[in-house]
């Protein structure tokens, strides 16, 4: 190379080159998924000798591994009993209209994505809220459209609502997690889902739907499994009541999971079937995700290439988070920039700020959020799907309007 010629360092590269696959997803007849791409990019750096294998394994988060690992095994079991199915059914049976039915998706998927994090619920809802469309006689693609924004949205005040959330709340280690997404980021969520509330019901059409409604799903389809699972949910929910009344951080967010996955793993009859169904992929995704971006970070180009101190207007890291992520993926997007922002010393308001963008990003697009896409190929096994103008006709008002929010209330602090 002659001198003053300027080659990113290997591991930039490989990053660069993930994040295009990710974006475009397929090579000739070769379709990628984003797992896959990831796990690709974190080979390339150990065969290219950028990071030891040592430093690798060291760079991996045990508590965020753990803590997926635990909450995907009580998400499997819920979604295996029933139990999740029948308690929605039981909600959604209370709605006497279409919009009624709707503000019921928006506020109970939303608390439901808070606590068991919104990939779950978007796995669970889907089938429910297609039969209770048809129920009402709502077009099933607005009752889709409904979930999505729901478990997106939803997802934003809980440092377990989501994977970059969790990102956020592991390395800030905020002694308070619960506490301060709920103080910095509870009320501008109420306020954005009364928006998306009324963006999707000012032209609701009642009617006919070509769908038919099936009581015969309200069942748990495993008596015994159910009852472990009330078990786990039960001690998940106590568990996060007495961190947060605690004070200092005594329980860490991974033991909370692992602690509610147990009775699963020690009781059910089932433990080796879960264990098998459970995400795996996503858990690959994150542990090479940690590696790619470790090895990135060693490289110190981030560091030293850009000003991280002009990126303190909570406006700006909201419009950032939401663009960007749109292009390589929230998650990724939080791991790369977290460290950087972190060390920059910046205020709690504006790590919110990267978690609530990087969140709402999925309401803009369908590629913005696993959970989108999670949804919609639930929904097509069923025949019915949402295009992405579709999506994009109220997301992307939604995204402005919950920016604009979130960006008012952030700048009191």
């Amino acid at each position: 190379m002659t001198q003053g010629t300027f080659l990113p360092p290997g591991p930039v590269i490989v990053l660069i080159a993930v994040f295009v696959l990710i974006a475009v997803r397929q090579v000739g007849r070769f379709r990628f998924r984003i797992w896959q791409v990831m796990c690709m990019g974190a080979l390339a750096v150990l065969i290219l000798g950028e990071i030891s294998p040592r430093d690798a394994l060291f760079s991996i988060n045990p508590d965020v591994m753990f803590f997926l690992l635990g909450m995907f095994i009580v998400g499997e079991a819920l979604e295996e009993s029933g139990y999740l199915h029948v308690i929605a059914f039981r909600l959604f049976s209370k709605a006497r209209s279409g919009r009624q039915f709707i503000l019921f998706i928006l506020v109970f998927m939303g608390l439901l994505s808070a606590i068991l994090m919104n990939d779950t619920v978007a796995i669970i809802a889907t089938p429910v809220v297609i039969a209770y469309a048809c129920r009402f006689g709502l077009p099933p693609g607005k009752a889709l459209l409904a979930l999505c924004f729901a478990v997106t949205t939803g997802s934003v005040p809980s440092p377990i609502g989501n994977p970059q959330n969790l990102l956020v709340a592991t390395y800030s280690q905020l002694p308070q997690p619960f506490l301060a997404f709920l103080v910095y980021l509870g009320i501008p969520t109420a306020i954005g889902l009364i928006v998306t509330y009324l963006l999707l019901t000012h032209d609701v059409d009642q009617g006919e739907s070509e769908c038919n409604f099936d009581e015969r799903q309200d069942k748990v389809r495993d008596e015994d499994l159910a009852r472990i699972s009330r078990i786990s949910l039960s001690l998940i929910l106590l568990l996060i009541v007495v961190r947060v009344l605690t004070g200092p951080p005594l329980i860490p967010l991974s033991a909370i999971a692992i602690a509610g996955a147990a009775p699963l793993v020690i009781l059910s009859r089932e433990r080796v079937r879960i264990v098998r169904s459970i995400d795996w992929p996503t858990l690959a995704f994150f542990a090479a995700m940690f590696v790619l971006m470790q090895s990135v970070y060693n490289t110190g180009i981030f560091q030293s290439g850009i000003d991280f101190g002009s990126l303190t207007s909570i406006p700006l890291i909201l419009s950032t988070s939401v663009c960007i992520s749109q292009f390589v993926s929230n998650v990724p997007f939080v791991a790369l920039f977290l460290p950087l922002i972190m060390k920059e010393g910046m205020p709690v308001a504006s790590l919110m700020a990267l978690a609530a963008g990087s969140t709402i990003a999925g309401n803009l697009t369908i590629l913005g959020a696993a959970s989108n896409v999670i949804i919609i190929e639930n929904a097509e096994k069923k025949g019915y799907t949402i295009t992405f103008l579709e999506f994009i006709r109220i997301g992307l008002p939604l995204t402005i309007a919950q920016i604009i929010i979130y960006a008012l209330y952030l700048a009191i602090f």
